[in-house]
C-alpha cells in the first residue's frame, strides 16, 4: 500500500512454509529455534514440542540434521513449527498444499483448530477448493484491484468463468 493505515487488536502471525531453518542443526533444535524466532517462551515451546513433532510426522527423524531431510520433510517441519502459535489474527499464505495425504489430513485438522480459535484468518491461495472449503468470505484481487467481494462459491464461480475466457 502507498497510503492508509491498518488497525489491529493484536499482532498478526504469518503462517507459511518459508521459515528459515538451519540445515546443520537437527530437526528438534530447529523446532526450538523456529519457535523462539516467533516469540515463544521456552516453557511454551517445551509444552508444544511433542505436538509439533507429531504434526510434522518426523518422530523417527527429528534428531537428524535438517540437511538430511527431503524437501517434503523440511516443509512439513516448517509448517508444524509455524502452526504451533495460537494467534488472534492469522495470515495464511499457501501453507496448506504440501506433503503426503496423511500430512495434509493432519495439517487440515490443525488449520481447522487455528481457525476456530483465531479471531480473524486471512488466507491467500490460488487453490479454489481450499478457498471454498475454508473461507466464509472471499476477496478476489487482480494486480491490487478488488474485482469481487462475495461468498466463496459465488466468487470462485465468477473466477472460473473469467479464466475460461482468457
Amino acid at each position: 500500500p502507498t497510503s492508509g493505515a491498518v488497525y489491529a487488536s493484536s499482532t498478526p502471525i504469518m503462517l507459511g512454509v518459508n521459515a528459515a531453518l538451519v540445515p546443520d542443526l537437527a530437526g528438534d533444535q530447529n523446532v526450538i529455534l523456529g519457535c523462539l524466532a516467533m516469540g515463544m517462551e521456552r516453557s511454551v515451546i517445551d509444552e508444544k514440542f511433542e505436538s509439533i513433532v507429531e504434526l510434522s510426522g518426523l518422530e523417527k527423524s527429528i534428531h537428524l540434521p535438517m540437511k538430511s531431510y527431503s524437501s517434503g520433510m523440511g516443509s512439513r517441519l516448517r509448517f508444524a513449527i509455524a502452526a504451533a502459535v495460537d494467534p488472534e489474527i492469522l495470515l495464511v499464505d499457501e501453507a496448506l498444499n504440501t506433503g503426503d495425504a496423511q500430512f495434509v489430513d493432519r495439517s487440515r485438522k490443525r488449520m481447522d483448530e487455528l481457525r476456530r480459535n483465531a479471531g480473524c484468518v486471512f488466507l491467500v491461495s490460488h487453490s479454489l477448493p481450499t478457498i471454498e472449503d475454508m473461507c466464509t468470505r472471499v476477496l478476489w484481487l487482480d494486480n491490487g484491484d478488488l474485482i469481487m467481494d462475495s461468498s466463496p462459491k459465488e466468487t470462485t464461480d465468477a473466477y472460473k468463468q473469467f479464466t475460461a475466457h482468457l
